[in-house]
């Protein structure tokens, strides 16, 4: 372990998962629980790398219970060497219900409802689409599972959170305060990375944006 990062250090690192078969075919996803791909296996062992040449260990994993987020977290566990690691299933991290949008590809969506529709209700804090969660709606469980679970492992040592794109966009809002206006311009991307240090008071004392070496994981190829 890296003698910068000792035992203790109340560090959080959120990954969101590797792409899963619904990504591959563009298709919203929600609450569905496709697998990982083989490109997402690759990612989610490339994050698992590129983390452990931070030179950090995790104590705590947590991940949503959703299979594509289950499994990516046992290959970043795998690939930091601490398989061992059992991660708790937090039932707050489970991506945002994209309801009727829920399984449909996004060309398809979009010629169903008016134009600019889809990208309102995909990219908005407030906007729901029909039977599904606005990102408020999702940043309100996750953050509840955040304070009550998370947060207070994190504070204890380097905390891993295994999770998904949505899930993913209301933590960061609240870590890095972000605005509403500025949550809908946040990607990230399948199995991006994001490294943080917590002051004694919770606080944020500083934040890194990781993305895993694929190169590095197919041996070049």
């Amino acid at each position: 372990m890296n003698p910068g990062w000792p035992a203790g250090t109340p560090n959080l690192v959120l990954v969101r998962h590797g792409e899963s078969e619904a990504n591959r075919d563009n298709r919203f996803t929600g609450w569905l629980d496709p697998p990982l791909t083989a490109r997402g296996i690759a990612e989610a062992r490339a994050a698992g790398a590129t983390l452990a040449a931070q030179g950090l260990s995790v104590r705590t994993a947590f991940a949503s219970p959703l299979l594509r987020a289950v499994a990516s977290c046992a290959l970043v566990l795998e690939a930091l060497g601490q398989a061992e690691v059992r991660p708790r299933l937090c039932e707050a991290l489970v991506e945002r219900d994209y309801g009727e949008l829920s399984g449909m590809d996004r060309d398809g969506a979009c010629e169903r409802w008016p134009p600019g529709q889809v990208e309102r209700w995909r990219r908005s804090y407030a906007e729901a689409p029909p039977g599904g969660e606005s990102l408020r709606d999702t940043a309100a469980r996750v953050m509840l599972g955040y304070v009550r679970e998370i947060l207070p492992a994190a504070m204890r040592g380097t905390t891993l959170v295994v999770a998904h794109r949505n899930s993913l966009r209301a933590l960061v809002m609240a870590l890095d305060g972000l605005s509403p206006d500025e949550v809908e311009d946040l990607e990230l991307p399948t199995c991006a990375m994001r490294l943080y240090t917590l002051a004694p008071d919770t606080a944020v004392l500083s934040q890194t944006s990781l993305e895993p070496n694929l190169h590095a994981v197919e041996g070049g190829s």
